[in-house]
């Protein structure tokens, strides 16, 4: 049971692990710092949704061997920056170390996408699923204002409940909940911590790819907490 709407509580989907506070207010404070030190390096850009071309409230830059991005044609990884066509940044050492301490999957990420909500941001309900490896999970990480993250099913139309997450909380949706609706209904400003260029940056963690044959390994069974 979780923190839901108006202090209610959720029940959460198989799979789908909430950690509140996981990273302590030091390991936030440094991570920080590592984060916005390789995105001033790389820069933002402006994903905008595809064929209409209309811009995502929120905006993003990546980390890793690939970066998720979305333009007129479609959603996709891309092993380079959308508008400088250069490499994304290594991803921070103690992101994967994160990884390696709760992701219950064999393998690295290849991925870690930096989202930047903004006062007003938000994000619709949307699966993520143009990984290849689906077996991995998807792991998340918060960091300055609140936010109530929108929980769906399997199909658009399920019905959701609303989880409140927090600066330092981590979530993983992994298992049954690896492709669930999710979204972020909006932030709370004022919470939280301060991040350069106010809001919330959500840090979420990706296998792309499947491992080569000679790399693979049984399957590991989730246990749901």
């Amino acid at each position: 049971m979780r923190k839901g709407h108006a202090g209610d509580t959720v029940d959460l989907p198989p799979g789908l692990r909430h950690l509140p506070g996981h990273l302590d207010a030091r390991t936030r404070r440094l991570l920080l710092a590592e984060v916005m030190a390789r995105v001033e390096r790389a820069g933002w850009f402006q994903p905008v949704m595809p064929k209409s071309g209309r811009p995502f409230s929120v905006r993003m830059c990546n980390f890793g061997r690939l970066g998720w991005i979305s333009d007129v044609r479609g959603y996709r990884y891309s092993a380079t920056h959308p508008d400088s066509g250069r490499p994304w940044p290594s991803i921070p050492a103690p992101l994967l170390e994160l990884w390696r301490e709760l992701a219950a999957y064999p393998h690295p990420p290849e991925c870690c996408l930096v989202n930047h909500y903004r006062p007003g941001a938000r994000l619709g309900l949307h699966q993520d699923r143009d990984e290849e490896e689906l077996a991995a999970p998807i792991l998340s990480v918060s960091l300055g204002c609140a936010a109530w993250f929108r929980i769906g099913g399997l199909r658009r139309r399920d019905p959701a409940r609303r989880l409140l997450l927090e600066p330092g909380d981590v979530l993983i949706m992994g298992g049954p909940s690896r492709l669930i609706y999710h979204g972020i209904d909006r932030i709370l400003p004022g919470t939280g911590e301060p991040v350069p260029g106010e809001g919330r940056i959500n840090l979420t963690l990706r296998r792309v790819t499947r491992p080569a044959p000679a790399q693979s390994s049984p399957p590991r069974r989730w246990s749901v907490e």
